[in-house]
């Protein structure tokens, strides 16, 4: 064990990548490796391209060998990161520089210098990280995944991809699971019990939900997220799409898995033994802590996030999903359930109404409404391949523009 002011051991050392590096995800990873450069260090960066002149300040800050984004300008990031570079005294540094909706991917899969890196954080929000999911599977990296949509619309596709113990998850209900699965064998679980924070809305009954506004949909009382990931957790979409990455990611069929809710976002997620028992992960909600241990696992980061307080009184609370407000979490079992592509339409006719009702063209309710008709009328594939998953994408957002009497942009 490192003793305070050794030098710090090369071999332990971890390479790493961060896919979605100026979202939330991307820049609290940021923070850790910031905070554990013993620990870990920055190869390559993605980025969507929304914010050229953060991803030129990160990549100069971890020297970052290789920079991809999906929109934008190479050029003007490439001044912006020479800029950047000539202020911080580092000229002469210049990343080699992707661009196009493939530049993820490339990132993904990126050895340079340094070889192969050994971790990929995939933080993308939606279906799009899919690809990059893959090309880091294939590349041998851990595969630290915040990304869920890719494993849900992928599903076995990637974990057919993935070698034992390849995927981590960050997301911290999943991170939780894992923790706790460490109590005891796999043949002695016998329950999962993912927890919600219920979103703004708990409490309300569906008339009460009629009128939100996407302002009020995006005000979460616990995390700070992007708006789809937000609006879902509004709609509990999220925890639908959590509940189907557990059934992946875990083996545990779809029926063993739970949803109570949590306000105080404490107890992350839970697991129940076959004797009774019942292991959580408790810690004050911070996703440093899951991206952490995504980023060194099996092994924890000292300092990675602050623990509970036990010197101050405190109440956690748990209390049923009402599902007749929040129906989000059945139609995913359901949609799971009958597997294939229809998680993929699950996924996107989703995506496709919560950007309406943030357009003001739809209501609150017509976002998991939408979702549930265009399941509906799926009629599925007979195999699960990456262009039946594309086509089936494209099918349900065509069809839910249409039912939402929209054009597709």
């Amino acid at each position: 064990m490192q003793t305070p002011g050794s030098e710090p051991h090369p071999e332990t050392q971890r390479s790493v990548i961060i896919l979605g590096s100026t979202g939330s995800i991307g820049t609290q990873a940021l923070d850790v490796v910031d905070g554990a450069p013993h620990r870990f260090r920055v190869t390559a960066l993605s980025a969507g391209g929304g914010n050229l002149g953060l991803l030129a300040v990160q990549a100069v800050r971890t020297r970052a060998e290789a920079v991809g984004i999906a929109t934008g300008s190479v050029d003007e990031l490439r001044a912006l990161v020479e800029g950047e570079a000539a202020a911080h005294g580092a000229a002469g540094y210049a990343p080699e520089l992707f661009s196009g909706p493939e530049a993820s991917t490339r990132i993904a899969a990126w050895s340079g210098a340094s070889g192969r890196a050994d971790v990929v954080l995939n933080g993308i929000t939606g279906s799009i990280g899919l690809a990059p999911t893959l090309a880091a599977l294939a590349s041998g990296a851990s595969l630290a995944l915040a990304n869920k949509e890719s494993l849900i619309v992928g599903g076995t596709l990637v974990t057919g991809a993935a070698a034992p113990g390849q995927i981590v998850p960050v997301d911290s209900e999943h991170s939780a699971i894992a923790q706790c699965l460490r109590a005891g064998r796999a043949d002695e679980v016998e329950k999962l019990i993912l927890t919600a924070s219920g979103g703004p809305f708990r409490g309300r009954t569906r008339a009460e939900l009629a009128g939100v506004t996407p302002a009020q949909a995006l005000n979460h009382p616990t995390w700070d997220m992007g708006k789809v990931v937000t609006t879902n957790s509004a709609t509990l979409v999220n925890k639908g799409l959590e509940l189907i990455e557990a059934h992946l990611l875990f083996g545990v069929p779809l029926g063993a898995i739970d949803v109570v809710v949590h306000p105080q976002s404490v107890v992350h997620s839970m697991v129940q033994f076959a004797d009774g028992s019942v292991i959580a992960q408790a810690s004050p909600p911070d996703m440093r802590l899951p991206i952490a241990l995504g980023l060194g696992w099996p092994d924890r980061v000292p300092g990675a996030a602050l623990p509970c307080d036990w010197s101050q009184a405190t109440a956690w609370t748990f209390e049923p999903l009402d599902a007749a407000a929040f129906p989000a979490v059945e139609i995913a079992r359901d949609a799971a359930k009958q597997g294939t592509t229809f998680p993929a339409v699950f996924n996107a006719a989703n995506e496709e109404a919560v950007e309406a009702f943030h357009e003001g063209r739809i209501g609150f309710l017509d976002i998991v409404d939408t979702v549930e008709a265009v399941l509906s009328e799926h009629g599925g594939s007979s195999e699960l391949s990456v262009d039946s998953v594309l086509a089936a994408e494209e099918w349900a957002r065509a069809r839910a523009h249409e039912r939402l009497g929209t054009q597709k942009s």
